[in-house]
């Protein structure tokens, strides 16, 4: 046990506290599901938790962003840093984030049961892609060049939050399907039944898919590190951060968001406007291209 606390530094120690904040995030999804992914909109599904797991994995992107920097100052003791920030970054920005995702939007599942089968893929997508950037980050980790190949994994999950945030309540925000209109039917007699056809739902594979895409992309990405794109990130986390707060604020635990309206519709507009952040950020021109041995 000694040998190992000789090996870590003041950032190896951030980035446990960024794990724990992945793990934490798990735990309150399983915490938000009650009884059955098939009758969210009672009480099947307690959405604070779903709002508390955003906000740890929000708490972890922060520590993911401040552990660099404190180990390049403070830490003398870099051992362990990179095998690390991987299996954190695992946890907090691919699993947790898929996971939430296919608890939240699992609740068309009981219609039609491809549609579960299709987020599950779309999970394991994200995980996997996740994992890959993340091995190829400590490959390109020592490279001076002033952007990343792909998407990073805490982007990634900045995208995947927004994107199911704002999806998730659109109907309240007077725009778009209404989830209380369409319905799909199935079954005979006394079996025949009817479940909500959330409105924007399908929406969430092609974002998976594509997020993922990016994390294992060539396309360049600044590092946000000056000038407007380092502003426009930091306007970016303060619109999630506040939609989070607010939503988890607004939400009782055994609140339904649907039937709360106008009290969480503002936490919508947010995560969109985060959403469209995110957006500019991936489509933006790309920077120019540097030799690998240029200083940037």
């Amino acid at each position: 046990m000694k040998s190992t606390f000789r090996l870590t530094g003041l950032a190896d120690y951030i980035t446990l506290g960024n794990a724990m904040f992945g793990t934490m995030a798990i735990f309150f999804l399983i915490l938000a599901v009650d009884d059955t992914l098939s009758d969210p909109y009672s009480e099947g599904l307690a959405t604070k938790y779903i709002w508390a797991s955003m906000l740890c994995i929000f708490l972890s992107a922060i520590g993911d962003i401040i552990d660099g920097p404190i180990a390049r100052r403070y830490s003398k003791r870099k051992l362990l840093g990179g095998s690390l920030d991987i299996m954190s970054d695992s946890l907090s920005f691919c699993v947790a984030p898929a996971l939430m995702i296919f608890i939240m939007f699992g609740r068309w599942g009981e219609a039609t049961p491809l549609w579960t089968i299709s987020l599950g893929i779309a999970g394991f997508w994200v995980i996997a892609t996740g994992m890959l950037r993340l091995a190829r980050f400590q490959y390109e980790e020592a490279s001076n060049l002033p952007y990343f190949h792909g998407l990073s994994s805490p982007g990634n999950a900045m995208v995947l939050m927004s994107a199911a945030g704002f999806i998730w309540l659109q109907p309240l925000l007077g725009v778009g399907p209404d989830l209380k209109n369409a319905e799909v039917c199935l079954g005979e007699g006394v079996d025949y039944a009817c479940h909500a056809t959330p409105g924007l739902d399908v929406l969430i594979l092609p974002i998976m898919f594509i997020s993922g895409a990016l994390m294992i992309s060539e396309r360049r990405l600044s590092k946000l590190k000056h000038g407007l794109d380092m502003i426009l990130s930091i306007i970016q986390m303060i619109c999630l951060l506040v939609a989070i707060v607010w939503a988890l604020i607004r939400t009782g635990t055994s609140d339904v968001s649907l039937e709360l309206g106008g009290d969480i519709a503002p936490a919508g507009w947010l995560f969109f406007a985060s959403a469209m952040f995110a957006i500019y950020y991936v489509v933006k021109p790309q920077p120019p291209v540097f030799a690998e041995d240029e200083e940037a």
